[in-house]
């Protein structure tokens, strides 16, 4: 009979690996920075991945940026997260590693876009697997008038 302990070491030895070459599966929220950019308790910055909220820093106050912040901070402010990478692309022009977070059951990239408290920005390869399904989201918002789309004269992000 063959002995299943190398099988079991192998199998703890992998759990303790990142599962991404981009970073952790899980980390805490310590900072919003805005709609969709956040620091973990490890120091990196993320940077929510499909995502682009209206500014509100460096002298910026666009339409419904505040909305944006506000939704991101109440979702992830102080929580633990899930966190989910596109291997093509691990960091955007500013060093930010590209992420999706999930808190609970919720996809906060994904729920950004279909409250209109954002646009979808795919800078390809980053996203490529999921950016249709958040070109959808953006169209309904857009079509339904939610959120920014209904309340901006002016939509700063859309492209």
């Amino acid at each position: 009979m063959k002995s299943v302990w190398p099988v079991l070491l192998l199998a703890g030895l992998s759990a303790c690996e990142p599962e991404s070459k981009c970073g952790p599966s899980t980390g805490t929220v310590v900072n919003v920075v805005d709609g969709d950019t956040v620091d973990l308790d490890d120091g990196t910055r993320l940077r929510l991945l499909l995502v682009d909220a209206p500014e509100i820093t460096l002298g910026h106050d666009d339409c419904y940026g505040h909305e944006a912040a506000a939704f991101t901070a109440a979702q992830l402010q102080g929580q633990k997260v899930k966190l989910a990478y596109d291997d093509a692309e691990c960091t955007d022009k500013y060093g930010r590693t590209l992420a999706y977070i999930t808190v609970g059951t919720v996809d906060v990239n994904a729920e950004l876009v279909k409250r209109g408290l954002a646009c979808r920005l795919y800078i390809p390869p980053a996203g490529d697997a999921r950016q249709d399904e958040f070109e959808t989201y953006e169209s309904e918002a857009r079509t339904d008038r939610t959120g920014m789309w209904g309340a901006c004269t002016s939509i700063p992000c859309s492209q």
